[in-house]
């Protein structure tokens, strides 16, 4: 039994790399996807090409550090599909560097963009989960989120461990009607690793990046989740390559 066929998934982060491959994934699969960027002509050209394989695809303009952006993608899914069945947090920054760089702005971004973006999602789709009495939120994390990645990473860990502690609390609170998984990626090959202003912590990065697997790993993962029975919630998924430590 296919339980991604029919479903309505919104992706932000959709315009390249994890958001990309597991939008093409999906809507192979019969899903009607929803896609969510600030760059709308990556977006088309996606959707154009899943719809002229026979799949159902929209875009929205959307940048997650703006909450009423997030709430217009939400609500265009339910006005042209009538609901929406899943949600797929994607949308990431990832800039590493030394804090004794100082890189302020950065951090205010990737806590923009890393947590914030992912509550806003969160504030967009609950009330109409509810209104459903049913809904799945996906929320991409990292390793990182599990063991901090320092020196560099201090920040972009602190991120992801609040993106996993949201995730963990959102199941506990809405969890009966509503799924909460949490997807923590090691290296795949993505736009992330080029996040890095810092020339040391950027060369280190894409050293470390020449591991990476690609990003439909993760949109298998993520079909994993949304595939199974209603009663049955997979609430994280940790994958890496082979060959990766950390």
């Amino acid at each position: 039994m296919n339980n991604i066929e029919n479903k309505v998934v919104v992706i932000t982060g959709a315009s390249s790399g994890l958001g990309e491959a597991t939008a093409r994934y999906l809507a192979a699969r019969g899903a009607s996807v929803v896609l969510g960027a600030r760059r709308t002509d990556k977006l088309e050209q996606i959707a154009g090409e899943i719809r002229a394989a026979g799949g159902k695809a929209e875009v929205v303009s959307t940048d997650v550090t703006n909450k009423q952006q997030v709430q217009a993608l939400i609500d265009t899914a339910v006005r042209i599909y009538g609901r929406v069945d899943v949600l797929i947090n994607n949308a990431g920054l990832m800039s590493i560097a030394p804090m004794d760089e100082l890189k302020v702005d950065e951090w205010d971004r990737m806590i923009d963009i890393n947590v914030k973006g992912v509550l806003y999602g969160i504030a967009a789709a609950l009330p109409q989960f509810r209104k459903q009495n049913s809904g799945h939120f996906i929320n991409v994390a990292s390793v990182a989120g599990i063991k901090v990645f320092s020196p560099g990473g201090t920040v972009y860990s602190g991120t992801k461990f609040a993106v996993r502690a949201i995730s963990e609390g959102l199941r506990h609170e809405v969890g009966g009607s509503i799924r909460t998984t949490t997807i923590e990626p090691g290296a795949v090959d993505s736009e992330l690793k080029l996040g890095s202003s810092h020339e040391a912590s950027s060369n280190f990065v894409k050293e470390f990046y020449k591991q990476a697997i690609p990003a439909d790993a993760v949109a298998r993962a993520i079909a994993y989740a949304i595939e199974q029975p209603a009663d049955v919630d997979i609430n994280e998924i940790v994958l890496r390559p082979t060959v990766q430590e950390f």
